[in-house]
């Protein structure tokens, strides 16, 4: 594997993050705007969300390609569950907070 293919991954995995973090976004606020529904705790929300949209997805693409699921598979997306909840909750305030530590100031 070359590094042009590495980075193309990589690249798709990015985007694949970005929109479901998007969706469980958009899906938290119909959830949240429901009766009832406003005491739950939106982290709690988004994180029971995305362990519950991205294994669904996965089996989804993976049916729609007619490819097996591996145990891996399910490991892998419940790992990037996580990683979709925390872009979802507050990930790109907390990215700006890096960013902003590493002393880089535009100029």
């Amino acid at each position: 594997m070359d590094v042009t293919s590495l980075m193309q991954y990589v690249s798709y995995g990015l985007i694949v993050i970005g929109v479901m973090a998007f969706l469980v976004s958009a899906i938290t606020q119909v959830i949240k705007s429901w009766p009832g529904l406003s005491k739950l705790p939106t982290s709690a929300v988004v994180i029971v969300l995305s362990l519950i949209l991205c294994p669904t997805v996965l089996v989804a693409v993976m049916a729609w390609m007619k490819q097996p699921i591996e145990w891996y598979m399910i490991f892998a997306c419940i790992l990037a569950a996580f990683i979709v909840a925390l872009v979802s909750m507050d990930g790109w305030e907390r990215l700006k907070e890096i960013w902003e530590r590493t002393g880089y100031k535009d100029k």
